[in-house]
C-alpha cells in the first residue's frame, strides 16, 4: 500500500511520537528485542487508529546518547523496530530519529525500511547540546544518501535545536539559520522549545516561515490549547509528550489524548 504525502496543502499534518524503550547495550534495557518491537507496533497502529497524519521513531528511552554515532546494535534494532512499525501503519508516512545526532544511521535504517523522512540534528553550523559539541554533516549527509539510493528520504533538520547552548551562533537569528539550512539543502525545518515539552517561540515560527519557503514542522510542546495558534504558521508538528498519558513523553501514548486532539484540532 502506498502511504500518502507527508506535507499537503489541504491540512496541517500531525506526527505521533513512538518512543521505543530503551534498547540493547543501554543503561536503561529491560524489554527483549521482541517485547520493544510489539509494543512499538501497537503504538503505530493506535495511532493509525485515531487518525493521525504519519509516525515517527525515536530511540528516546537510550539516555544517555551518544554523540554523532550508535553501535549496530542500535542500527539494527532500529531497523527491526521500524519494519514493524510499517506493517503495522502501512497506511502512515513514518521517519526514525537516533539520538543523538545518528542521522547516517537513522538514514539507513529509513533506506532499509522503507520509511519517508528523517529527523537530523547538526545538520548546519554548530551548537553544544547535552552530549557535547554537535557540528555540521549536511554536506556528508546529503552524500551519503546519494550514495545509497536513498534520495526519495526527507531529510528534516532541527535549526537552533532544544537541550542545546546556541552561543557559539548567537550572531545569527533564526532566519539566517532557516535560510543556511535550505541553501545546503534541507527537506524541511523543525523549530523546538528549549527542552521536551516547550513550546516553540511564535515569533521565531513566523521568522523562519518568512526567511524560507521550506515545510515547518514543530517538534516540541504542541498541544491542544495552542496548536491552533502555533499551526497558522507551520506545516506540521510532531508531538510526543501531549499524546502520552498524564502528558509525560515516557508515558504510554494514551489514545483518548490523541483521539480528543485529532477531533478537536479545528473545531471552533
Amino acid at each position: 500500500m502506498s502511504t500518502p504525502p507527508l506535507f499537503s496543502r489541504d491540512r496541517r499534518t500531525i506526527v505521533g511520537m513512538i518512543h521505543v524503550a530503551a534498547l540493547p547495550g543501554t543503561p536503561r534495557h529491560r524489554l527483549p528485542l521482541s517485547g520493544i518491537i510489539a509494543s512499538a507496533a501497537a503504538e503505530a497502529r493506535l495511532y493509525a487508529e485515531c487518525g493521525v497524519d504519519a509516525v515517527m521513531i525515536e530511540n528516546m528511552h537510550d539516555r544517555p546518547y551518544l554523540k554523532g554515532s550508535v553501535g549496530p546494535e542500535i542500527t539494527t534494532a532500529m531497523t527491526a523496530v521500524a519494519l514493524a512499525v510499517r506493517e503495522a501503519a502501512p497506511s502512515l508516512p513514518c521517519g526514525i530519529q537516533i539520538l543523538a545526532a545518528a542521522n547516517r544511521e537513522a538514514l539507513a535504517v529509513a533506506a532499509a525500511a522503507d520509511l519517508e523522512f528523517i529527523r537530523a540534528e547538526g545538520f548546519v553550523f554548530a551548537h553544544v547540546a547535552d552530549e557535547g559539541l554537535i557540528e555540521s554533516d549536511a554536506a556528508a549527509l546529503l552524500r551519503y544518501r546519494k550514495q545509497i539510493g536513498a534520495e526519495q528520504v526527507l531529510v528534516l533538520t532541527d535549526i537552533k535545536k532544544k537541550h542545546s547552548s546556541h552561543a557559539l551562533t548567537a550572531d545569527l537569528d533564526i532566519a539566517d539559520t532557516a535560510r543556511a539550512a535550505e541553501f545546503f539543502l534541507s527537506d524541511g525545518l523543525i523549530l523546538t522549545g528549549s527542552h521536551t515539552g516547550a513550546e516553540p517561540d511564535l515569533g521565531e515560527i513566523r521568522a523562519a516561515r518568512e526567511a524560507t519557503a521550506l515545510p515547518i514542522l514543530l517538534g516540541s510542546g504542541v498541544t491542544i490549547n495552542n496548536a491552533r495558534e502555533l499551526l497558522v504558521h507551520a506545516d506540521a508538528a510532531l508531538i510526543g509528550s501531549h499524546f502520552k498519558r498524564e502528558g509525560r513523553w515516557e508515558n504510554p501514548v494514551d489514545a483518548e489524548r490523541v483521539k480528543h486532539f485529532v477531533d478537536t484540532l479545528w473545531q471552533g
